[in-house]
Protein backbone atom coordinates (compact mmCIF):
# COMPACT_ATOMS: atom_id res chain seq x y z
CA UNK A 1 0.00 0.00 0.00
CA UNK A 2 2.71 2.38 1.04
CA UNK A 3 4.50 1.71 -2.46
CA UNK A 4 1.18 2.88 -4.46
CA UNK A 5 0.60 5.35 -2.13
CA UNK A 6 4.38 7.04 -3.17
CA UNK A 7 3.30 6.05 -6.84
CA UNK A 8 0.38 7.79 -7.15
CA UNK A 9 1.98 10.99 -5.08
CA UNK A 10 4.84 10.76 -7.81
CA UNK A 11 1.98 10.81 -10.89
CA UNK A 12 0.32 13.81 -9.27
CA UNK A 13 3.97 16.08 -8.90
CA UNK A 14 4.89 15.38 -12.32
CA UNK A 15 1.06 16.68 -13.85
CA UNK A 16 -0.15 19.03 -11.44
CA UNK A 17 1.41 21.91 -13.82
CA UNK A 18 1.42 19.95 -16.59
CA UNK A 19 -0.18 22.36 -19.57
CA UNK A 20 -1.90 20.89 -23.17
CA UNK A 21 1.01 20.09 -25.10
CA UNK A 22 1.31 22.42 -28.10
CA UNK A 23 2.65 21.96 -31.69
CA UNK A 24 1.86 19.78 -34.61
CA UNK A 25 0.51 16.59 -33.75
CA UNK A 26 1.77 13.52 -35.32
CA UNK A 27 1.41 9.77 -34.59
CA UNK A 28 4.56 8.07 -33.92
CA UNK A 29 3.42 4.26 -33.58
CA UNK A 30 0.07 2.17 -33.29
CA UNK A 31 0.47 -0.52 -30.60
CA UNK A 32 -2.25 -2.75 -29.59
CA UNK A 33 -4.60 -0.70 -31.85
CA UNK A 34 -3.49 2.42 -29.93
CA UNK A 35 -2.15 4.98 -31.21
CA UNK A 36 0.82 7.06 -29.82
CA UNK A 37 1.10 10.61 -30.45
CA UNK A 38 4.29 13.39 -30.67
CA UNK A 39 4.16 16.72 -30.57
CA UNK A 40 6.20 19.01 -32.83
CA UNK A 41 7.57 22.73 -31.68
CA UNK A 42 9.37 24.92 -34.39
CA UNK A 43 11.26 27.65 -34.06
CA UNK A 44 9.41 31.19 -36.45
CA UNK A 45 12.05 30.74 -38.64
CA UNK A 46 11.96 26.92 -39.44
CA UNK A 47 12.92 25.47 -42.79
CA UNK A 48 12.92 21.72 -43.63
CA UNK A 49 16.53 22.35 -45.21
CA UNK A 50 17.72 23.31 -41.55
CA UNK A 51 20.04 21.03 -39.88
CA UNK A 52 19.24 22.03 -36.65
CA UNK A 53 19.36 20.42 -32.85
CA UNK A 54 16.75 18.76 -31.45
CA UNK A 55 15.39 17.97 -28.16
CA UNK A 56 12.97 15.25 -27.52
CA UNK A 57 11.19 15.43 -24.16
CA UNK A 58 9.31 12.96 -21.81
CA UNK A 59 6.70 13.66 -19.27
CA UNK A 60 6.49 12.26 -15.56
CA UNK A 61 4.58 10.64 -13.90
CA UNK A 62 6.14 7.45 -12.16
CA UNK A 63 5.38 5.49 -15.59
CA UNK A 64 1.42 4.78 -14.17
CA UNK A 65 0.64 8.79 -14.92
CA UNK A 66 0.94 11.97 -16.84
CA UNK A 67 0.98 13.11 -20.63
CA UNK A 68 2.61 14.77 -22.76
CA UNK A 69 2.47 18.52 -21.86
CA UNK A 70 4.23 18.79 -19.11
CA UNK A 71 7.32 20.31 -21.13
CA UNK A 72 5.28 22.72 -23.15
CA UNK A 73 6.76 25.60 -21.90
CA UNK A 74 10.44 24.25 -21.91
CA UNK A 75 9.67 23.64 -25.51
CA UNK A 76 8.32 26.43 -26.67
CA UNK A 77 11.37 28.34 -24.93
CA UNK A 78 13.96 26.22 -26.49
CA UNK A 79 12.20 26.30 -29.90
CA UNK A 80 12.25 29.93 -29.74
CA UNK A 81 16.19 29.46 -29.41
CA UNK A 82 16.36 27.95 -32.63
CA UNK A 83 15.79 24.17 -31.71
CA UNK A 84 12.97 21.73 -32.98
CA UNK A 85 11.09 20.16 -29.79
CA UNK A 86 9.31 17.04 -29.28
CA UNK A 87 6.98 16.00 -26.85
CA UNK A 88 6.20 11.98 -26.80
CA UNK A 89 3.55 10.27 -25.30
CA UNK A 90 3.72 6.99 -23.96
CA UNK A 91 2.40 3.51 -22.73
CA UNK A 92 1.74 4.18 -18.79
CA UNK A 93 2.07 0.97 -16.38
CA UNK A 94 -0.81 -0.52 -14.29
CA UNK A 95 -0.43 1.02 -11.22
CA UNK A 96 -2.03 -2.09 -9.27
CA UNK A 97 0.95 -4.35 -10.79
CA UNK A 98 4.24 -4.13 -10.38
CA UNK A 99 5.27 -4.53 -14.50
CA UNK A 100 8.75 -3.93 -14.97
CA UNK A 101 8.59 -0.59 -17.22
CA UNK A 102 9.09 -2.25 -20.22
CA UNK A 103 6.57 -1.08 -22.63
CA UNK A 104 7.52 2.40 -21.47
CA UNK A 105 11.13 2.02 -22.84
CA UNK A 106 10.14 0.51 -26.06
CA UNK A 107 8.14 3.46 -26.83
CA UNK A 108 10.99 5.80 -25.94
CA UNK A 109 12.94 3.79 -28.34
CA UNK A 110 10.59 3.76 -30.92
CA UNK A 111 10.16 7.81 -30.58
CA UNK A 112 13.83 8.58 -31.16
CA UNK A 113 13.96 6.54 -34.06
CA UNK A 114 10.84 8.25 -35.29
CA UNK A 115 12.46 11.66 -34.46
CA UNK A 116 15.70 10.88 -36.11
CA UNK A 117 14.51 8.75 -38.76
CA UNK A 118 12.61 11.92 -40.01
CA UNK A 119 15.27 14.32 -39.46
CA UNK A 120 15.42 15.85 -42.97
CA UNK A 121 11.29 16.37 -42.77
CA UNK A 122 11.80 18.52 -39.80
CA UNK A 123 14.58 19.54 -40.53
CA UNK A 124 17.23 18.53 -38.07
CA UNK A 125 20.58 17.12 -37.30
CA UNK A 126 20.30 13.46 -36.92
CA UNK A 127 23.67 13.41 -34.55
CA UNK A 128 22.34 16.68 -32.18
CA UNK A 129 19.12 15.26 -30.69
CA UNK A 130 19.21 15.28 -26.74
CA UNK A 131 16.69 13.58 -24.46
CA UNK A 132 15.17 15.37 -21.66
CA UNK A 133 12.32 14.13 -19.61
CA UNK A 134 11.65 14.67 -15.38
CA UNK A 135 11.10 11.53 -12.87
CA UNK A 136 10.25 8.53 -14.21
CA UNK A 137 10.42 10.66 -17.78
CA UNK A 138 13.70 11.18 -16.92
CA UNK A 139 14.60 7.78 -16.32
CA UNK A 140 13.54 6.78 -20.04
CA UNK A 141 15.43 9.96 -21.51
CA UNK A 142 18.28 8.61 -19.64
CA UNK A 143 17.82 4.79 -20.81
CA UNK A 144 18.36 6.40 -24.46
CA UNK A 145 22.18 7.40 -23.26
CA UNK A 146 22.86 4.03 -21.66
CA UNK A 147 20.52 1.20 -22.23
CA UNK A 148 20.46 -0.64 -25.68
CA UNK A 149 17.33 -2.94 -24.59
CA UNK A 150 14.13 -3.07 -24.93
CA UNK A 151 13.41 -3.16 -28.77
CA UNK A 152 9.59 -3.05 -30.35
CA UNK A 153 9.52 -6.57 -31.56
CA UNK A 154 9.33 -6.24 -35.12
CA UNK A 155 10.76 -2.88 -35.11
CA UNK A 156 13.23 -1.61 -37.64
CA UNK A 157 16.48 -1.20 -35.57
CA UNK A 158 18.60 -0.13 -38.16
CA UNK A 159 18.00 3.84 -36.93
CA UNK A 160 19.72 4.14 -33.50
CA UNK A 161 18.02 4.79 -30.30
CA UNK A 162 21.60 6.83 -28.94
CA UNK A 163 20.64 10.50 -27.36
CA UNK A 164 23.48 12.76 -28.21
CA UNK A 165 23.02 15.10 -24.54
CA UNK A 166 20.31 14.18 -21.91
CA UNK A 167 19.01 17.15 -19.66
CA UNK A 168 17.32 15.31 -16.65
CA UNK A 169 14.99 16.52 -14.30
CA UNK A 170 14.93 14.76 -10.65
CA UNK A 171 15.51 11.79 -12.78
CA UNK A 172 15.24 8.04 -11.55
CA UNK A 173 17.91 6.84 -12.99
CA UNK A 174 19.06 4.53 -10.46
CA UNK A 175 16.87 1.45 -10.25
CA UNK A 176 19.26 -1.29 -8.31
CA UNK A 177 18.88 -2.45 -5.04
CA UNK A 178 17.93 1.03 -2.31
CA UNK A 179 17.00 2.74 -5.43
CA UNK A 180 13.70 3.96 -6.89
CA UNK A 181 11.32 1.56 -8.94
CA UNK A 182 12.82 -1.53 -7.35
CA UNK A 183 9.50 -3.13 -6.69
CA UNK A 184 9.69 -3.29 -10.73
CA UNK A 185 12.30 -4.42 -11.73
CA UNK A 186 13.74 -6.77 -8.98
CA UNK A 187 16.72 -8.31 -9.68
CA UNK A 188 16.91 -7.66 -13.66
CA UNK A 189 17.93 -3.94 -12.43
CA UNK A 190 20.80 -4.60 -14.63
CA UNK A 191 18.61 -4.39 -17.90
CA UNK A 192 15.97 -1.07 -16.46
CA UNK A 193 19.19 1.24 -14.48
CA UNK A 194 20.97 3.76 -16.08
CA UNK A 195 22.99 4.26 -13.41
CA UNK A 196 24.20 0.87 -14.00
CA UNK A 197 25.16 0.91 -17.70
CA UNK A 198 27.46 3.81 -17.64
CA UNK A 199 30.17 3.67 -20.66
CA UNK A 200 32.05 6.24 -22.49
CA UNK A 201 29.99 5.74 -25.09
CA UNK A 202 26.92 7.78 -22.81
CA UNK A 203 26.51 11.29 -23.83
CA UNK A 204 27.08 14.43 -21.76
CA UNK A 205 24.68 15.12 -19.75
CA UNK A 206 22.93 17.94 -17.13
CA UNK A 207 20.91 16.74 -14.18
CA UNK A 208 18.58 19.21 -11.95
CA UNK A 209 17.93 17.70 -8.45
CA UNK A 210 16.28 19.51 -4.86
CA UNK A 211 18.33 18.65 -1.64
CA UNK A 212 14.76 17.76 -0.17
CA UNK A 213 13.58 15.24 -2.80
CA UNK A 214 12.14 11.99 -1.00
CA UNK A 215 12.57 9.59 -4.10
CA UNK A 216 16.37 10.58 -5.19
CA UNK A 217 18.97 11.31 -2.75
CA UNK A 218 21.63 13.69 -3.48
CA UNK A 219 23.94 10.71 -3.02
CA UNK A 220 22.41 8.98 -5.56
CA UNK A 221 23.43 12.02 -7.99
CA UNK A 222 26.99 12.31 -6.93
CA UNK A 223 27.79 8.41 -7.33
CA UNK A 224 25.63 9.03 -11.08
CA UNK A 225 27.66 11.87 -11.28
CA UNK A 226 31.28 10.12 -10.12
CA UNK A 227 30.22 7.21 -12.69
CA UNK A 228 29.98 9.54 -15.24
CA UNK A 229 33.57 11.24 -14.88
CA UNK A 230 35.18 7.87 -14.38
CA UNK A 231 33.36 6.92 -18.04
CA UNK A 232 35.14 9.87 -19.51
CA UNK A 233 31.68 11.74 -20.05
CA UNK A 234 30.70 15.50 -19.08
CA UNK A 235 28.32 15.43 -16.57
CA UNK A 236 26.97 18.79 -14.89
CA UNK A 237 24.88 18.74 -11.73
CA UNK A 238 23.04 21.76 -10.36
CA UNK A 239 21.41 20.42 -6.57
CA UNK A 240 18.61 22.97 -5.85
CA UNK A 241 18.27 23.61 -1.73
CA UNK A 242 15.13 22.58 -0.11
CA UNK A 243 13.69 21.79 -3.02
CA UNK A 244 11.46 18.91 -2.57
CA UNK A 245 10.49 15.83 -5.92
CA UNK A 246 8.71 18.01 -9.40
CA UNK A 247 10.26 21.63 -8.25
CA UNK A 248 11.49 22.51 -11.70
CA UNK A 249 8.17 22.22 -13.38
CA UNK A 250 6.49 25.30 -14.79
CA UNK A 251 4.15 27.85 -12.23
CA UNK A 252 6.35 25.96 -9.41
CA UNK A 253 7.58 28.21 -6.16
CA UNK A 254 7.05 31.85 -8.65
CA UNK A 255 8.63 29.80 -11.31
CA UNK A 256 12.05 30.22 -9.80
CA UNK A 257 13.35 26.91 -9.80
CA UNK A 258 12.01 26.47 -13.43
CA UNK A 259 13.94 29.59 -15.20
CA UNK A 260 16.87 28.47 -13.19
CA UNK A 261 16.91 25.27 -14.49
CA UNK A 262 16.09 26.45 -17.97
CA UNK A 263 19.02 28.78 -18.31
CA UNK A 264 21.33 26.24 -16.88
CA UNK A 265 20.13 23.72 -19.64
CA UNK A 266 20.64 26.70 -22.03
CA UNK A 267 23.82 26.94 -21.66
CA UNK A 268 24.67 23.21 -21.03
CA UNK A 269 23.40 23.40 -24.62
CA UNK A 270 25.92 26.21 -25.58
CA UNK A 271 29.13 24.63 -24.36
CA UNK A 272 28.11 21.65 -26.65
CA UNK A 273 27.71 24.16 -29.46
CA UNK A 274 24.36 24.06 -30.33
CA UNK A 275 23.28 27.30 -29.15
CA UNK A 276 24.57 30.61 -29.71
CA UNK A 277 24.48 33.48 -27.28
CA UNK A 278 23.28 34.28 -23.67
CA UNK A 279 19.63 32.34 -23.03
CA UNK A 280 16.87 34.64 -23.96
CA UNK A 281 14.56 33.78 -20.72
CA UNK A 282 15.68 36.40 -18.53
CA UNK A 283 16.72 35.54 -14.55
CA UNK A 284 15.00 35.95 -11.56
CA UNK A 285 16.43 36.38 -7.68
CA UNK A 286 16.66 33.19 -6.25
CA UNK A 287 15.33 33.68 -2.11
CA UNK A 288 18.21 33.89 0.04
CA UNK A 289 20.11 30.90 0.75
CA UNK A 290 18.53 28.82 -2.14
CA UNK A 291 20.58 29.16 -5.09
CA UNK A 292 21.13 25.72 -6.59
CA UNK A 293 25.18 23.98 -5.77
CA UNK A 294 26.29 23.44 -9.44
CA UNK A 295 29.18 20.76 -9.92
CA UNK A 296 31.15 19.91 -12.96
CA UNK A 297 33.44 17.04 -13.74
CA UNK A 298 35.56 19.16 -15.40
CA UNK A 299 38.20 16.62 -15.97
CA UNK A 300 35.41 14.96 -18.58
CA UNK A 301 34.14 18.72 -19.24
CA UNK A 302 37.55 19.55 -21.03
Amino acid sequence: MRALLIVLAVAAISTATAAPPTGDKHIYKTVDGNDLAIYVTKPGDWKEDDKRPAILFFHGGGWVGGAPGQFTNHAEYFASRGLVCFQAQYRLLDKKKKDPPTVCIRDARSAMRWVRGKAAEFGIDPNRIASAGGSAGGHLAATLGTINLHDEPGEDTSVPTMANAMLLFNPVFDNGPGGWGTARVGDRYQDFSPAHNITKSTPPAIVFLGSADKLIPVETLESFQAKMTKAGVRCDTLVFPGMPHGFFNHGKYDNVPYVKTVRAADRFLTKLGWLKGEPTLADVKSPAGSEPLVKQNQSAAE
